[in-house]
């Protein structure tokens, strides 16, 4: 378990030695230094194949290219001294990316009517045979193999998507495939130990409930039509993550915590959303959807249907949302001092200023009353939390 300590004050105080604290230091420098040169190489691989593809820009040079660098990068791998592997690494990467990618784009671009089939079954018997490489430790180093895998997973990933787009799908299927997609990306983020990769599923997992982002001229929106449900979705699997934490391997626990945080995070974005908006409960998954487009009704249509769902759904109004979002807040603050929860501490500390500084400048800015309300309320909330922190720490105490 990674925990952060003052290693000076430890020094100081004769819990370690000068030597130890020196070690730890070296370790921590190691392993940001490695982290860093790894996000290079990443970066760089990534930006070399998918320049080659469309630099080529043909399938024959991309295949020939591709298989040439792959061979390339699996000898130097083999038979070239260590000090070369990176090279051989990149290589044999840039090479599989070409192939898979180009094939991919290959196929979007010149056979649509059978793209998303093909790229469906070949991406799952790549993934697959990447995947039996990467645990069995065979063909080429399991840097290779498995990044080899995520590759497959993309690809096996959009095939289905565009299957879905091509058959006109809505509704429970994309429910599904998004909840798929999520386990997947999951179950490879683990099996490869890549932390990125599991945070990664986050996204189609809060797609299920068409939580997400969209752009445009100047601006990055994230959206939520189903705050509420959207939020007891991560409330739910923050709570299944927290149990996996504790009876899982430490490797499961490091994955599994960071879905707390990324689903910590989404719930707390989501709640933004609903202390502006508020929310109507249920209507773009069992009402008349969010827009009269998506429903395929008239506008007078739909404004009807949606007038008469609101009269009988659960109504949750912005101000009921702030409230208990702040109230929320306090709450995860102070359990993830007092269990030492960093990650969960700061996420709740800097939701905390959003929400204040939301709330402020939109509902209170002109109700001084407010203020005094909420500053005067805080004094005893903070007397309160420090009396239960002095309980829990008395209970957990030692005997004398």
């Amino acid at each position: 378990m990674y925990t952060i300590a003052d290693t000076e004050m430890l020094v100081e105080e004769g819990v370690i030695s000068r030597s130890a604290a020196g070690i730890i230091h070296s370790r921590a420098r190691a392993a940001m230094v490695t982290m860093a040169i790894n996000t290079l190489l990443c970066a760089g691989i990534l930006a070399a194949t998918f320049g080659l593809i469309f630099w080529l820009a043909n399938a024959f040079a991309v295949a020939v290219s591709g298989a040439l660098l792959v061979m390339a990068g699996v000898v130097t791998l083999r038979k070239g001294a260590d000090i070369y592997a990176m090279f051989g690494n990149a290589a044999a990467l840039i090479g599989a990316g070409m192939l898979l990618g180009g094939a991919g784009f290959e196929l979007i671009d010149k056979y649509e009517e059978i793209a998303g089939i093909v790229m469906t079954l070949g991406g799952l018997v790549a993934g697959a045979a990447a995947a039996w490489a990467f645990v069995t430790a065979r063909l080429t180093t399991g840097f290779v193999t498995g990044a080899v895998m995520l590759m497959a997973v993309a690809l096996h990933l959009t095939g289905l998507g565009i299957l879905i787009s091509d058959f006109d799908l809505s509704g429970l299927p994309v429910a599904v495939f998004w909840l798929y997609a999520a386990a997947v990306v999951a179950g490879a983020g683990w099996l490869t130990d890549v932390r990125f990769v599991s945070a990664l599923a986050i996204a189609p997992f809060a797609q299920a409930l068409d939580t997400g982002t969209f752009y445009f001229q100047a601006a990055y929106v994230f959206y939520s039509p189903e705050s509420t449900l959207s939020i007891l979705q991560m409330t739910g699997l923050i709570a299944l993550m927290l149990w996996l934490s504790k009876v899982g391997t430490e490797r499961t626990s490091r994955h599994a915590r960071i879905h707390v945080m990324m689903g910590f995070v989404v719930a707390n974005l989501c709640a933004l959303v609903g202390s502006l908006w508020g929310d109507t409960v249920g209507q773009t998954v069992w009402g008349p959807g969010q827009n009269s487009w998506r429903s395929g009704m008239s506008y007078e249509a739909w404004s009807d249907a949606m007038t008469a769902f609101r009269a009988t759904a659960l109504v949750i109004s912005e101000h009921v949302y702030a409230v208990g979002w702040a109230l929320a807040l306090a709450a995860v603050i102070f359990v993830a001092a007092h269990r030492n929860m960093r990650g969960l501490f700061n996420a709740g500390v800097t939701f905390a200023g959003i929400h204040a500084y939301t709330q402020v400048f939109e509902t209170f800015y002109d109700e001084p009353l407010a203020w005094v309300i909420g500053g005067f309320a805080a004094i005893p909330l903070a007397w309160g939390m420090w009396r239960l922190n002095l309980w829990f720490m008395a209970r957990q105490a030692p005997p004398v």
